[in-house]
């Protein structure tokens, strides 16, 4: 009596650890193939590196301005958007490998407890 619930205690956590890592997996794909956006935008990204590069030199007394090329802000942006973008998916392959280790691990046991039941 002990015997056969252990193994159906056993059956039960296998399955349901191989049902989480289905879950995992059919996540890290959608996150791999769809991978979240990048939600700062351009203007703002803009602001951000005008603020940064209108500062002055303190220490003369003489307050420099550089010019910004609009081009090379654009550039900067789009790299950083498509950077971002990259990690994203890099995630998503990541936790792809990790779920089908939930799947990997606990099946062969499953499978042989199934086989001594």
């Amino acid at each position: 009596m002990i015997k056969t619930v252990y193994v159906y205690l056993v059956l039960f956590a296998t399955l349901m650890m191989t049902i989480g890592g289905s879950v995992g997996v059919f996540m890290a794909i959608a996150d791999y193939v769809s991978p979240q956006p990048y939600y700062q935008s351009y203007e703002d990204y803009r602001q951000m590196k005008l603020n940064n590069k209108f500062v002055g030199e303190e220490g003369n007394g003489t307050t420099e301005q550089t010019e910004i090329d609009e081009e090379q802000i654009r550039a900067e942006y789009e790299r950083v958007v498509a950077n971002e973008r990259d990690k994203e998916k890099q995630r998503g392959l990541n936790r792809l490998i990790k779920s089908f280790g939930w799947i990997i691990i606990p099946l062969p046991v499953f499978v042989y407890y199934q086989r001594r039941l």
